[in-house]
């Protein structure tokens, strides 16, 4: 039976490969319409009216592209009229920004700048020619990636339009287009045509850029009069068999009647050995038809995921009254599902991994069209430990969904709007139906793509009446097309009818938590999770956005932009920091707070690994976001390239399928304490780890081993929060004062994780070394002693550091959140600091450049000491790094010669030994040991008068 039944297979395999390659017989190549065309702008919306389709357009361009890349449209002016909302004004009113305005040398602090800018209609046209061999044959008009809306003419009659974002414009051009000459007119008009949220990434200015033009594919194509119009395919893993849905064409306007038949091949394995075939009887009326079928598999089909991405192609053939058609499609043999909280890919537990793509392309404003590029940015984010990308308002092209097919990468797709800020969901605006329409779209043109999963309509919606409409969307997709998950939005809402959440909650900083957040108020620990709050819902819950931790500009970034979109941005900001006489310092800022960023995404990121029944995170971002104000989130910059300061292997040690973990309740310790951990694993592999062996150390910095164990084997499921063990080990034999590192990993696999803890003197000397005057106040008593040749180590507390009058500083432990541009000044406003370990002051207090850790006991109420109105050669002994905005020369920590004697100020309260922690103990040691030696010579002479400015009360 089984010969047989290969035999079969076989020779209908023989068939489809015959018919396909034989296609010019059914329907011949498609014809490409690439290259030079005529077009004309329509500034006045005046070419409808006054009939271009009819008369020959006078100008020329080249499509596939856009009218920005080929130098059409205007400079940008003040009076640009941008596609998307502006938080922060302040470029169009305040001094600082006045030259920027001027015309010529126009830059805007916003987003990426077009040389060129235009919205509106743009009119298209060329001539083709019908074949003879299409004589009777239907004619499709194919437009791929147009922006945005498109209307056509073929020898000056109508034939539609289409306001598509998401997927190709097709045309059907009828079957009486007689062999020939023709003319093809298309009009393209990219303002907002319908509003669907004016920061929606499909349209905005804030990634992408509004262009205008048609970037991708433009062909005609012929089929016969009756011909497959869909075909979609919805696997059934437990069975190995697929159900066949789509639908027949019809043009003759008469009844018919033929045969489908079906095959199954594998695509890059077992090549030519089909795994499944069927023939199905059809007719069809003059409207068509529509069809579905069940196809039993081979019982050794492959299932597609992550770890095996086994494609298989269907080819459809259709034969009858008027019918000769084919049409293949590829997909893979996998089921999305959820139990409880957690997702189910075929069946096995999945975390998603994920990271935003917001539209960002520098080089050409849109989406590549080649599956190359596409390929190019999924292994990057493979090799940074990420599984999942979510397109945030916006649907990639075809190739973006081929290539992640073929790379096992999963997708969170969302139907091209944030309906938020200029308009709302479910009061009946035009934006309401579009949605569906466009769900449709996508669905139809991508749902046969096994990395589709995920289905949100689009981001943070807004409107009294959004809940009910967004309930009735998942409710008729969920029914419509079981191929993948839907939830309401990214965001919010939270809905009964979610299939998951991706919700805001579950992360360490909040929108508008500013120095209230976890990391900036509560002291480093790697215990907390979000059980809690998982443990409340009865569905899969995404952490939305996680991260939005801001890097300084990297100025050497600039020469990259060789496209139409120019980071006249980052000039401004160049300018600001060349202007506070910091120009030399941009590199070391870029790297000191590139390393707090890693540590916070490091953190954000464990936090969700750690949480049993997790359903997975979204950062925002891996790489950079270059509108809403400029927001540097990304470890990567908007080239998908690196910064220089973690590479992908360090990244993937607390970012990938197997994550070692341990939980600390605290990171600092005396050498009168014991370590104490809690040794978990979050693995997401693909299967159990058999006999898995725990091993741990704890090193020094220069890597030797404290002490070190190995756990007891154990076999680990595919799950997390799975116990591996605790580990215990008394410090008093440390050399202190110490930075280690707690290493723990897999014995005999890539797998292994560190975190940073200290370890200080049980006790320091709380006295105060002779010829050294401790104090808060500047007042008489440390005048007397500078001018006696004495030493002062003026410690002033946050509350009495002389604000800016314009904008205070709010100085965190963390770095920037978003951008202080689009959150209206949310705290912290600064990016860490910038230390020189090798510097006397810190001899004895062990440290690196950038922040880590430790520095939270001290940044958390410290106060930024602004340096701006003192002189230039005064350089901070410890640095803070400012918003990339203000620039300001600040400074946690400075030296100066004051008369005859020298003077350490630092900007938090280091008076009271007793009443101190051990980081702020030690660093006041160090500062006392430093200020007694010999290596304490300020080079840089203040007067009194310059130290008292400083203070809000000086305290004469």
């Amino acid at each position: 039976m089984k010969k047989r039944l290969s035999l079969r297979l076989a020779s209908a395999a023989a068939a489809a490969f015959a018919f396909l390659s034989a296609g010019a017989t059914f329907a011949a190549d498609p014809i490409s319409l690439a290259g030079t065309w005529s077009f004309r702008l329509d500034r006045s919306d005046a070419g409808e009216r006054e009939k271009w389709f009819e008369q020959t357009l006078p100008e020329k361009i080249k499509l596939p592209g856009s009218l920005p890349a080929q130098g059409v449209g205007d400079e940008p002016s003040v009076d640009t009229k941008w596609t998307g909302g502006i938080v922060d004004r302040s470029w169009f009113t305040e001094p600082e920004y006045a030259p920027y305005r001027q015309p010529g040398n126009v830059k805007v602090p916003f987003w990426l700048q077009p040389e060129k800018y235009y919205a509106g209609a743009a009119w298209y046209q060329r001539e083709f020619e019908i074949p003879a061999a299409w004589a009777g044959k239907r004619v499709v008009l194919s437009l791929e990636r147009p922006h945005w809306e498109t209307r056509v003419w073929v020898d000056g009659r109508f034939i539609g339009s289409n306001n598509s974002l998401s997927t190709a414009h097709e045309y059907d051009l009828g079957a009486s287009l007689a062999p020939g000459k023709h003319r093809l007119t298309v009009r393209v008009d990219n303002r907002m045509v319908i509003d669907i949220g004016e920061n929606s990434h499909s349209i905005s200015d804030h990634t992408q850029g509004n262009w205008n033009g048609i970037v991708g594919d433009i062909s005609l194509r012929a089929t016969s009069p009756v011909w497959i119009e869909d075909l979609q395919v919805y696997p059934q893993v437990a069975t190995r068999s697929v159900t066949l849905k789509g639908r027949i064409g019809n043009a003759t306007g008469r009844a018919g009647s033929g045969r489908l038949d079906f095959v199954v091949t594998p695509m890059g394995f077992n090549l030519g050995k089909e795994i499944a075939g069927k023939k199905l009887p059809v007719t069809w009326t003059a409207d068509g038809a529509v069809f579905e079928t069940e196809m039993s598999l081979s019982p050794e089909a492959r299932l597609w995921d992550e770890f095996n991405p086994a494609l298989y192609r269907l080819m459809a053939w259709l034969e009858g009254d008027q019918a000769r058609a084919t049409r293949g499609v590829h997909f893979g043999l996998r089921e999305i599902s959820t139990s409880g909280t957690q997702f189910l890919l075929n069946g096995r537990k999945t975390f998603f991994r994920g990271t935003l793509e917001c539209c960002i392309f520098p080089k050409t404003g849109h989406p590549p069209v080649e599956v190359a590029s596409w390929k190019r940015i999924i292994k990057t984010c493979q090799a940074h430990g990420l599984n999942l990308i979510r397109f945030h308002s916006w649907c990639p092209p075809e190739a973006a969904f081929v290539a992640a097919d073929e790379l096992g990468f999963y997708y969170q797709v969302e139907v091209a709007s944030w309906a938020n800020q200029s308009t709302t969901l479910g009061d009946g605006k035009p934006v309401d139906q579009w949605i569906y329409e466009e769900t449709d779209r996508i669905l139809k043109a991508y749902g046969n793509h096994p990395s589709f999963l995920l289905l949100p309509y689009g981001n943070e919606p807004g409107g009294r009446k959004a809940n009910a409409y967004l309930a009735r969307w998942v409710s008729h997709y969920r029914e419509r097309d079981p191929r993948r998950l839907y939830t309401s939005g990214s965001g919010w809402p939270q809905l009964p009818e979610n299939q998951f959440h991706v919700t805001p909650d579950p992360r360490i900083q909040a929108w508008g938590q500013g120095l209230r957040s976890r990391i900036n108020a509560q002291p480093p620990e790697t215990v907390t999770d979000y059980r809690d709050y998982i443990q409340q819902r009865s569905v899969p819950v995404i952490s939305h956005e996680i991260g939005q931790w801001c890097v300084y500009p990297n100025f050497d970034e600039i020469r990259k932009y060789t496209g139409y979109l120019k980071p006249k941005n980052f000039e401004i900001f160049r300018d600001s920091l060349e202007a506070h006489g910091m120009g030399p310092l941009a590199r070391d800022f870029l790297l000191a707070s590139g390393k707090l960023q890693a540590l916070c995404y490091k953190e954000d990121i464990e936090s969700a690994l750690r949480t049993p029944g997790m359903g997975g995170f979204q950062l925002l971002d891996l790489h950079d976001f270059p509108g809403q104000g400029t927001a540097l989130v990304g470890v990567l910059d908007p080239f998908w390239e690196s910064k220089g300061y973690i590479t992908p292997s360090e990244f993937r040690r607390f970012c990938a399928q197997t994550v070692p973990l341990a939980r600390l309740a605290k990171r600092v310790f005396a050498t009168d304490e014991t370590l104490e951990a809690r040794l978990e694993l979050a693995h997401f592999g693909a299967g159990p780890l058999d006999q898995a062996v725990p091993v741990w150390k704890l090193v020094t910095e220069k890597g030797g081993a404290l002490a070190r164990g190995k756990l007891a084997p154990r076999t680990v499921p595919v799950d997390n929060g799975i116990e591996l063990g605790s580990i215990r080990v008394p410090l008093e034999n440390v050399p202190a004062p110490a930075r280690c590192k707690l290493v723990v990993a897999l014995e005999a696999t890539p797998f292994e994780n560190d975190w940073d803890i200290w370890i200080y003197p049980a006790r320091s000397p709380a006295e105060t070394p002779a010829g050294v005057l401790v104090t808060g106040d500047f007042d008489q008593r440390a005048l007397a002693a500078l001018e006696n040749g004495g030493k002062v180590l003026l410690t002033v507390p946050a509350a009495r550091i002389k604000p800016d009058p314009r904008r205070p500083v709010a100085l965190g432990f963390s770095s920037i959140f978003w951008n202080t541009a689009w959150t209206k000044g949310q705290a912290p406003h600064t990016l860490g600091i910038l230390s020189d370990p090798r510097h006397p002051a810190q001899a004895a207090f062990p440290t690196e450049y950038p922040t880590n850790w430790q520095w939270w006991y001290l940044i958390s109420r410290a106060g930024a000491i602004v340096l701006d109105e003192l002189p230039r050669n005064l350089e901070p002994t410890v640095r803070i790094i400012d918003d990339w905005f203000t620039n300001r020369r600040l400074a946690l920590m400075f030296e100066a010669r004051v008369g005859k004697g020298r003077l350490l100020m630092c900007g938090l309260d280091l008076q009271d030994p007793a009443a101190q922690d051990p980081v702020t103990r030690q660093f006041r040691q160090s500062l006392l040991a430093y200020m007694t030696g010999s290596k304490f010579k300020p080079a840089t002479d203040l007067t009194p008068a310059q130290v008292r400015s400083l203070l809000t009360d000086p305290r004469p």
